[in-house]
């Protein structure tokens, strides 16, 4: 496949930030060594950067040492932003000021996982379609409605890639691989890291209700998918049940034989599950965390999470933000 290194080697610059997720990033580099070694040529080449150049600490806490600090990449380079977990308090003022500079000089910027977050924050995404963690969709909507957010694995709008991390980044790399030097080659690099089937960027990235609940019954799905879509402004049980042509006894004995709990606790769970991504994951009040997983009065939203969780959302927010 030597014949495959016909264009100017393409270069990455891998930006790691505290917490990053390490499958993303190696999901993302090894597709690109295997093509060089598939190809017998240097097609990518890539480098990794940290804003002081000290190593950097991933998510399951092992450290990774980078090869320089932030400084300016060669225009024709891609900076890929490495996040993870906490991807707020990683976003320093430094990594967003570096970042604009950089897209300032024309060079193109991506993403994983919720290296998605620096590149909204620092307003690169607008007007871009972009994707992020599904864990992490709905606190940065709450945060930058305007933006353009899918569920996809991978977005490339433009010179802005974004994934959602995971395996995913490698789907991502395959695509850019096919884009570059064909399919022949991604068909060799597939073979090597046994990755099959490959995925589009049109694929979600969440399994089907029914492969995440272990159900397949078609009315259960189709409600289950209602409450997924309506966590704001619930939907109740009677309305639920009707649209998809059943009474509301039928619904609940259909919720207590295949999930073992009633309709009302399951859309709960949902809700209040939604609210602990929220609150660990915004800035938002516990008032609007609320309001925005369909309780009107906070009283009661502190109630329901205490029970769920064995903790108020004020005392879930305070043990975040203390490591306990």
């Amino acid at each position: 496949m030597a014949q495959a290194a016909t264009k100017e080697v393409k270069e990455f610059v891998f930006l790691l930030i505290d917490k990053f997720s390490m499958i993303a990033f190696a999901s993302a580099i090894e597709p690109l060594r295997v093509a060089n070694r598939m190809a017998d040529n240097t097609l990518y080449d890539w480098s990794l950067a940290s804003e002081n150049g000290e190593a950097v600490r991933c998510s399951n806490g092992t450290r990774l040492l980078p090869d320089a600090p932030l400084a300016d990449v060669d225009r024709d380079a891609m900076i890929i932003v490495c996040g993870g977990v906490d991807v707020k308090q990683a976003t320093t003022p430094g990594v967003l000021s570096w970042i604009r500079k950089q897209s300032r000089r024309g060079v193109s910027l991506g993403a994983l996982c919720t290296g998605t977050y620096a590149l909204v924050k620092a307003g690169l995404l607008d007007d871009k379609k972009c994707t992020i963690h599904w864990e992490n969709r709905e606190s940065l909507r709450e945060e930058f409605p305007e933006i353009e957010l899918t569920n996809h694995l991978f977005e490339r709008d433009g010179a802005r890639w974004t994934c959602a991390g995971g395996t995913a980044a490698a789907d991502m790399m395959l695509h850019a691989i096919t884009t570059d030097h064909g399919r022949d080659l991604t068909a060799l690099v597939v073979d090597q890291l046994v990755l099959t089937p490959v995925r589009s960027e049109d694929d979600e990235q969440r399994l089907s209700v029914p492969a995440r609940v272990g159900v397949r019954h078609p009315k259960l799905t189709t409600v289950i998918h209602m409450m997924e879509e309506n966590i704001e402004e619930p939907i109740s049980p009677s309305e639920l049940a009707r649209q998809v042509g059943m009474s509301t006894r039928q619904l609940e004995r259909l919720f207590r034989r295949y999930l073992n709990r009633s309709p009302k606790r399951y859309y709960m769970g949902l809700r209040l599950q939604r609210a602990r991504n929220l609150l660990l994951q915004t800035d938002m009040t516990v008032i609007n965390v609320a309001l925005a997983c369909g309780f009107t009065s906070p009283s009661h939203f502190s109630k329901c999470y205490r029970n769920h969780f064995g903790r108020t959302p004020y005392r879930e927010r305070g043990v975040a933000a203390t490591g306990g």
